[in-house]
């Protein structure tokens, strides 16, 4: 495994546009949330924002380019046909997915770090001079604050769980735009679906079930009791996503020839 870790390691730190991603994913991460930031306005106790989402709105495009990285990982090497190689070194499959999906998490937690908790402090020192102070009913924008904290440290455990999810998608289609394409659609087919159905009860149920919809919950910091599910139990369903994904990965790479 530590074998199969380090090459992975090493693909991945030698690959050239490994730095162009992570750089990418922070900065837009970054970037946008500094522009919702500056674009919103608090004026009065009733505004009712919350200051988390906003700080954090970067995430959502963030997640793209931690995504299209990790569909990479694995269907470059089918483009090149590296894997029989890989695969040839290495013939324990499920110790290549996993010293990959380590690889992956890191890379995503990496990107997260710089740029989840970039965005919130931020946030922190712009987002007062918008109107969210302790008179309109914000005492604490800062980390020190429980809700900012799990919104903040919940959305770098998002950016993983993305990863993990890309890439047990991308093992099981193999290529790249395929990868991306389903990951893309799982990601935003079910909030396309929620504007569509009218019905109380099928609307909150995809609410529950949908990937991006549940796990950025973890976000919010005002009107949480009216979420779908709580913030951490979205995420965990975030969490099965990616369990199924992976575990789908695992399956079919070890069923079919390379």
């Amino acid at each position: 495994m530590r074998f199969a870790l380090h090459a992975e390691w090493t693909k991945l730190r030698t690959s050239a546009g490994t730095f162009w991603l992570l750089a990418a994913a922070m900065v837009l991460t970054i970037g946008l949330g500094a522009i919702a930031d500056a674009g919103v306005h608090c004026g009065s106790a009733a505004c009712n924002h919350d200051p988390a989402k906003i700080s954090l709105s970067g995430v959502y495009l963030g997640q793209l380019v931690v995504a299209i990285s990790a569909v990479t990982i694995i269907s470059g090497e089918y483009g090149t046909g590296m894997i029989r190689t890989t695969l040839t070194a290495m013939p324990n499959r499920v110790a290549v997915l996993a010293a990959k999906a380590i690889v992956a998490a890191g890379w995503a937690l990496g990107a997260g770090l710089v740029g989840v908790v970039g965005s919130a402090l931020l946030g922190q020192l712009m987002l007062p001079g918008k109107g969210f102070t302790a008179t309109n009913g914000y005492p604490s924008l800062g980390l020190s604050d429980a809700g900012i904290l799990r919104a903040t440290f919940g959305s770098v455990l998002y950016f993983v769980l993305i990863a993990l999810l890309s890439l047990g998608i991308a093992t099981a289609v193999r290529d790249a735009a395929a990868g991306i394409g389903v990951v893309l659609g799982l990601l935003f087919a079910f909030p396309i679906a929620l504007v569509m159905v009218g019905n109380p009860h099928w609307h909150r149920r995809l609410e529950q079930i949908a990937p991006m919809t549940s796990g950025l919950g973890i976000q919010t910091t005002v009107g949480v009791r009216g979420l779908p599910l709580s913030p951490w139990v979205g995420l965990g369903v975030l969490g099965l996503w990616a369990a199924g994904a992976l575990l789908l990965g695992a399956l079919v790479l070890q069923l079919r020839d390379a």
